[in-house]
């Protein structure tokens, strides 16, 4: 096994490009947490024998992706949400990959259009409801939420994170921009305290009793049930999960995704793109599964059987390019409600 982990730091100091890098190894801007790709990558290389050198952050990146331009000694760029993805996108950073696997295995709605990038991991935005003070059956699609009978029981973080705009870039696809600032103003009328925190912190609310409905990312309930903090296991089993918009005639729960391309001049582009398709292979998207309880892209892969014990679930099919298109227009209505 072979890969490095480099700070935020490393990218500052120009570290990272002042190794000796071998034609066997790539580069990786990652967004996504340590822990949460070390398995895969320490799979990748098991596999292939290609090393993986990994500079981290939550932001800064594509701006220092863009600045190295061709000197850059980024070959992968790996994201948590399609919001982030497509801005490289947008600044021109990502190489059109030709891979037949890839094209084969990503179902078009979680691709680009023109090949620069590729969804690999599902993620859906959930309803987290008390088990004690909401009845199974009583909030089942996300248009409920701005339902008056709710005004004080929701909690949220800020309408402003990614994860919140892309959902409210789906209302705005599914309704059009007017029906959807009326809900987002509903939703920001019934809730219980000023929006703050991590999805964690929604679901220790339900917890406390401080709401009774959160909005948060499926995989956050996997993570809390199975913490090694047992006060956070407390608060997962003080939460019901509900999959909105799962009727036979309705469109499916939004969905966002974790997901990568190739940089623009990665020195690499092969082993860069045998990474890409690696994540999109049935073994690792069992991982995707079973230790991050994010749902397979790989139409051939089932979901882990913890995350079938969940319910069911179907997704809404929008193209996730669509939902980064309409980004724009979420942050205004989130601005204009003052979620």
């Amino acid at each position: 096994m072979k890969f490095k982990i480099i700070s935020i730091i490393a990218i500052l100091t120009g570290s990272f490009a002042a190794q000796s890098i071998s034609a066997n190894e790539i580069n990786i801007y990652s967004h996504r947490q340590p822990f949460l790709i070390n398995p895969f990558l320490e799979a990748f290389t098991d596999e292939t024998g290609i090393g993986t050198n990994v500079v981290y952050s939550t932001k800064g990146l594509a701006q220092r992706l863009r600045a190295e331009g061709k000197n850059s000694p980024a070959d992968v760029i790996l994201t948590v949400d399609i919001g982030r993805l497509y801005i490289y996108e947008d600044m021109g950073l990502l190489a059109e990959i030709d891979s037949e696997i890839l094209d084969a295995t990503i179902p078009e709605h979680l691709k680009s259009a023109n090949n620069t990038w590729f969804g690999l991991s599902k993620r859906s935005r959930i309803i987290a409801s008390s088990r004690e003070r909401v009845s199974p059956d009583e909030i089942l699609r996300i248009e409920d939420l701005a339902d008056p009978k709710w005004a004080g029981k929701i909690c949220s973080r800020p309408g402003s994170h990614v994860y919140n705009r892309a959902l409210m870039a789906s209302i705005i696809a599914a309704h059009g921009l007017k029906k959807a600032e009326i809900w987002a103003k509903g939703v920001v009328s019934n809730l219980a305290r000023r929006p703050q925190g991590n999805d964690r912190a929604q679901v220790k609310a339900i917890y406390e009793g401080l709401c009774d409905i959160a909005i948060i990312n499926n995989y956050y309930f996997g993570k809390l049930k199975y913490s090694e903090d047992p006060t956070q296991r407390e608060w997962a089993a003080s939460m019901r999960l509900t999959f909105p918009n799962q009727g036979v005639e309705d469109r499916g729960a939004h969905v966002n995704i974790s997901g990568g391309g190739v940089a623009k001049h990665s020195k690499r582009k092969s082993n860069a793109i045998k990474l890409l398709e690696f994540l999109s292979s049935p073994k690792a998207q069992r991982l995707y599964s079973e230790i991050n309880f994010e749902y397979p892209v790989n139409k051939d892969v089932k979901a882990s059987e913890e995350l079938r014990s969940w319910g069911s679930f179907r997704e809404d099919k929008v193209s996730i390019e669509k939902i980064a298109q309409l980004s724009i227009e979420a942050q205004k209505v989130i601005d204009k409600v003052g979620w």
